[in-house]
């Protein structure tokens, strides 16, 4: 894993993430989104299984919801491919990954 790659899973998952263990997914599974992927799911997993709302009358309430949705959102958005890993694979046709081109306006003839 490159320097790119790291500092892109960084910058996705956090900076208390373990390098030892995004070194050994990276190994395993070959791309920097799949890696995020994984991890944000476990992540995911791990709210899922807790309860989702704590609450000590007059004292403390504490509730997940906010939480798990981010997750949801953040791994939607890695499975549309945003934002772009440094090791995702190039366009064959050339084209950008954003699907901007160029429209040229052409003044049709009056009649």
């Amino acid at each position: 894993m490159d320097a790119a790659v790291r500092a892109w899973l960084i910058a996705q998952l956090g900076t208390d993430t373990d390098q030892a263990d995004l070194d050994q997914r990276y190994a395993r599974l070959g791309t920097a989104r799949a890696v995020a992927l994984e991890v944000v799911r476990e992540r995911l997993a791990a709210l899922r299984a807790s309860p989702g709302s704590v609450s000590v009358s007059g004292v403390v309430s504490v509730n997940f919801a906010a939480n798990i949705a981010a997750y949801e959102r953040q791994i939607e958005s890695l499975e549309a491919g945003e934002p772009p890993a440094p090791d995702d694979p190039e366009d064959p046709c050339g084209d950008s990954a954003d699907g901007l081109g160029v429209m040229y306006l052409v003044e049709r003839p009056r009649r």
